[in-house]
């Protein structure tokens, strides 16, 4: 072969070389992006607002369930006669357990302000109305409205609890504590968490929803 043919094979292998090279460099930086961290967890969690979410249950779904709840003094009644039907009856639970939430409304007198709750007299017994500590399902799960197969994420229920004891506080706690003094009364509406196996009557705690 001559030298010329020769030469002119060698540099059209390195010219296709060349080209090849640059394609794969062209398509390994198209396929190369960066971003946000805050767009990634975004997307990861199904961009699903648990805050609009939680807003929303409770005023569409949660608030007007509080005026049917059942009175706090004729339930416990109910439940020291017939523990059975009350539960079947009242309660609602998100997850398989003995532990079942009640929403109750009612009306007491302030007894006592401790630094967690407030003491209350009811007609037929005493019971505390949680300040401090909003934490739980109580108040997404009492209702019965709160649709668990419509999550795929546990994050995203767990995050509703959160997004929605943090309203509460917020809208309805807050205003009310630094009001309320001993011998006020009080027309409540709010969770109860009762255990169906070791049910205990005498040391139960309102989560309000609703104070007046």
């Amino acid at each position: 072969m001559p030298l010329l043919e020769k030469k002119n094979n060698k540099t059209l292998s390195w010219l296709k070389y060349g080209i090849g090279s640059a394609v794969v460099l062209l398509l390994v930086y198209n396929s190369v992006y960066f971003r946000k961290l805050d767009e990634v967890k975004a997307e990861a969690s199904g961009k699903f607002d648990a805050a609009a979410f939680a807003k929303t249950f409770l005023e569409k779904q949660l608030t007007p369930k509080l005026a049917t709840a059942p009175d706090i003094d004729e339930l416990t009644t109910l439940l020291s006669t017939d523990k059975n039907k009350a539960f079947e009856m009242y309660s609602h639970a998100t997850a398989i357990g003995n532990i079942r939430y009640f929403l109750v409304k009612g009306q007491g007198t302030i007894t006592q302000i401790n630094e967690n709750d407030l003491t209350i007299q009811t007609p037929k017994q005493q019971l505390t109305l949680a300040m401090e500590f909003i934490y739980g399902n109580a108040l997404r799960d009492a209702s019965g409205e709160f649709d668990i197969t419509k999550f795929t994420k546990t994050a995203d229920i767990n995050n509703v609890s959160s997004e929605l004891n943090k309203l509460i506080r917020a809208s309805v706690v807050f205003p009310f504590r630094p009001k309320a003094k001993v011998g006020d009364t009080v027309q409540f509406a709010g969770a109860i968490a009762l255990n169906k196996e070791h049910l205990n009557l005498t040391e139960i705690e309102v989560v309000p929803a609703s104070l007046k």
